[in-house]
């Protein structure tokens, strides 16, 4: 790996983790475009936990506030006049789908899917959902209203961005928005999810890393793509939030099928 490549992947992470284009995907095209060899899974550990840590550093006080709210949730035995509460319970359930489909089907998907071919279609084929979502939403609910039924939904979109181009981000908001949720809590339910996602599938890849010994050398690329993808991810984060309260999501689906087209056209 070079100071170019750590760079180049770190920035990929940061920008596309929480934009709904997909970074699973990107990471994937990222070899095929440039002729890099891949990155390897310490790497990957790196920029997911540096994008991981900008949303934790981000909305710190909201983290605060839903781990009081849950505490409290487990003292008094009930989540009565405890809206905190009852939205950290509502992150913990949407994540139980995504849980149980990453244990179950992780090792296939990392075998049989990780192909720009894969990634192309998805994009494409998702994006037309989040199209759909976008023009359609009643726009009147917020996240001050959801539901045990709508978290468990929105989770389930998780399952799905397991497929390399599908995207997390995308997957979540575009459920969100079907339910009639506004763009702004559609985003920042997204972005809350991630947390809990992040720290399994950290957990899991760090469980793979035990056995590897990474030179200095390799480590400082670690480091760079870490901070990279940290500081790019922060931005990209106050950046979307202020996007959704006045603008769509045309231009990321326009940007889905452009860049589905392109591999299709590109890679053989």
């Amino acid at each position: 790996m070079e100071w170019l490549q750590a760079v180049f992947l770190g920035l990929i992470q940061g920008i596309t983790e929480f934009l709904p284009i997909s970074s699973s995907g990107h990471l994937i095209l990222a070899p095929y475009v440039f002729d890099w060899q891949d990155q390897g899974l310490i790497f990957d550990v790196a920029v997911n936990t540096g994008t991981l840590m900008a949303v934790i550093i981000y909305f710190r006080r909201e983290i605060k506030d839903l781990i009081i709210g849950f505490v409290c949730s487990l003292q008094k035995g009930g989540l009565n006049n405890n809206p905190q509460g009852y939205l950290a319970w509502a992150v913990g359930f949407a994540t139980i789908p995504v849980g149980i489909a990453g244990l179950l089907f992780k090792d296939h998907i990392e075998t049989y899917l990780r192909h720009p071919h894969v990634v192309g279609a998805a994009s494409i084929f998702f994006a037309i959902f989040l199209w759909l979502s976008d023009r359609n939403s009643s726009d009147t609910k917020t996240i001050n209203k959801l539901t045990w039924r709508d978290a468990v939904i929105i989770g389930m979109g998780q399952v799905f961005a397991l497929i390399p181009g599908a995207s997390r981000a995308g997957m979540t908001m575009t459920a969100a928005l079907f339910l009639g949720y506004n763009r702004e809590s559609a985003a920042k339910f997204s972005f809350l999810m991630a947390i809990p996602v992040g720290v399994l599938a950290g957990g899991l890849e760090f469980l793979e890393l035990i056995n590897n010994k990474p030179s200095f050398a390799e480590w400082s690329y670690v480091a760079v793509g870490f901070v990279v993808a940290m500081i790019s991810a922060m931005l990209v984060i106050h950046w979307l939030l202020d996007w959704v309260k006045s603008r769509n999501m045309t231009v990321f689906v326009v940007y889905r099928i452009l860049l589905g087209a392109i591999i299709f056209i590109v890679v053989s």
